[in-house]
């Protein structure tokens, strides 16, 4: 009877145990966020500013992972994010549509710009369209520094050379990074040669780089970003209070408030536009 009983309060003990042990665990997982986004966001320094916001707010902590829009999403598919922001429409909607992601809100944009060494040697500054800037890049062969990491900013690139139908795969003049939109900028400023940035991430880094801004405005530069959270009926394991916790801050009115006025006091004018609530058709007016 004695042994029945010290075998019971035993096994007692240890079930309170694991239980003390693993609560605090679980609470803990419950409390982090793994936020994926491209390195714009990231390399602008809006989430240095954004995110310590949305923690003291909400207790949340956030894991931000600055990746490129493409791989962002990659991550996404394979449900290790709760939440992404991103700026690859196509890609996004189709990310939507096959169930990996669900509330694709709209929360900002900027805009794309062709950067390059102030001599230009292929002679393109103030040209409006994008796709004749590329043209004469290629004819001159002059160099023009890629991400290639399948980013929301590469995407584009690829947009706007096969609007142009120019030849430059395998071509000399045309070199990959493989890294995000600060470094890329570093190594065209290296270089002496062209890239397409984003305008937010240039003007935080532009004292620091030989470049100047030679070609900008085409409709097709416009660069827009959304925040989507990852499917749980998908992927039952991630965050889904705190995806949702987090897409609801960037479109509130203290977030919103804060992309309208980042940068202006730096740069004279905002690195970003706040869209939250508005449509597609409105952006850029």
């Amino acid at each position: 009877m004695k042994k029945t009983a010290h075998t019971l309060t035993t096994i007692i003990a240890l079930v309170f145990l694991s239980s003390v042990l693993v609560v605090p665990a679980v609470y803990a997982q419950q409390k982090n966020i793994i936020m994926a986004t491209t390195t714009s966001t990231q390399d602008s320094g809006l989430l240095d500013v954004l995110i310590p916001i949305f923690e003291k707010k909400t207790g949340y902590f956030v894991k931000t992972i600055a990746v490129g829009s493409g791989q962002a999403m990659a991550m996404g598919q394979k449900g290790e994010a709760d939440v992404l922001l991103v700026h690859l429409p196509a890609a996004e909607k189709k990310f939507v549509t096959e169930g990996y992601g669900i509330n694709r809100q709209l929360v900002m944009h900027n805009d794309f710009i062709v950067v390059g060494p102030p001599a230009d040697p292929a002679k393109i500054k103030g040209m409006k369209s994008a796709t004749e800037v590329l043209k004469k890049i290629a004819a001159t062969q002059s160099i023009f520094i890629s991400r290639g990491d399948n980013s929301g900013t590469h995407v584009k690139e690829k947009d706007i050379w096969k609007a142009a139908a120019v030849k430059y795969e395998g071509e000399k003049w045309y070199q990959q990074t493989g890294l995000g939109m600060g470094q890329t900028l570093n190594v065209a400023s290296e270089k002496k040669a062209y890239t397409l940035a984003d305008r937010g991430t240039y003007l935080a880094l532009k004292k620091n780089l030989g470049l100047a801004i030679l070609a900008e405005g085409d409709a097709i530069l416009l660069n827009i970003y959304h925040v989507i959270e990852i499917n749980p009926a998908r992927f039952p394991r991630v965050n889904a209070p705190g995806g949702k916790a987090f897409a609801d801050f960037m479109l509130s009115k203290v977030a919103q408030g804060i992309i309208k006025t980042f940068g202006v006091d730096k740069f004279g004018s905002p690195l970003f536009f706040p869209d939250a609530g508005k449509k597609w058709e409105e952006l850029g007016k």
